[in-house]
């Protein structure tokens, strides 16, 4: 290549490291200004708060139920199994039971009976939530008398037999024999055995008068 040839490609080489060592203060400059002052805060988690999980131990359920409302009456949502921890929200004035995040069921809440969970942290307070509206009883089917008297056969009393008291039993009694006498002091005995002597003296007397 010749001489004349290399000299303006020096030069257009020249220029071009002089705007690229004028143009990198500037683009550094403005990278810094874009930087913030300020500082940025970090990012931190969110306390966990208080959660009640089912009681274990001897004479624990595997489960729990989960009710629409703090009492027995009301219907089951769902369960809590041995190791599943639910968000507490509350509990009723008394304590009794306490309300629970449980997606799926109602309003994603339900309620648990107290002494079937434990609360973590043990200390922690919960604040009081007005229950539910007590549920309406369940209305029991009723049968039409009309209808139900075509299927109801009437049994005819059975006449039990009526019981008679006997007679009164009369048990006979011996009564010994009284004695009897003419005079009122001879008993019938010594009459006869008197009569008896008395004939056989008149026998004799007969007999003595025949001779």
């Amino acid at each position: 290549m010749s001489r004349v040839k290399i000299v303006p490609i020096l030069g257009l080489l020249c220029v071009l490291c002089g705007l690229w060592f004028h143009a990198a203060p500037l683009a550094l400059a403005a990278r810094l200004a874009q930087q913030p002052t300020v500082s940025i805060p970090t990012v931190t988690s969110t306390p966990k708060g208080s959660v009640v999980t089912p009681k274990t131990g001897p004479g624990a359920e595997d489960e729990i139920n989960v009710r629409s409302g703090p009492s027995a009456s009301y219907a089951r949502v769902g369960v809590l199994v041995i190791g599943q921890e639910a968000p507490a929200l509350g509990r009723t004035d008394g304590g009794d039971w306490i309300l629970i995040a449980y997606p799926g069921a109602p309003d994603n809440i339900g309620w648990v009976y107290t002494p079937y969970v434990d609360i973590s942290p043990p200390d922690a307070t919960l604040s009081i939530v007005e229950p539910p509206a007590t549920p309406t009883p369940r209305v029991t089917a009723t049968i039409d008398p009309t209808l139900a008297a075509q299927f109801i056969r009437e049994i005819p009393a059975t006449r039990l037999p009526t019981f008679t008291q006997p007679p009164p039993l009369v048990i006979p009694t011996y009564i010994a024999p009284t004695t009897f006498s003419v005079t009122g002091r001879l008993p019938v005995g010594m009459l006869i055995v008197g009569l008896g002597v008395f004939g056989m003296f008149m026998a004799l007397l007969s007999l003595l008068r025949g001779r």
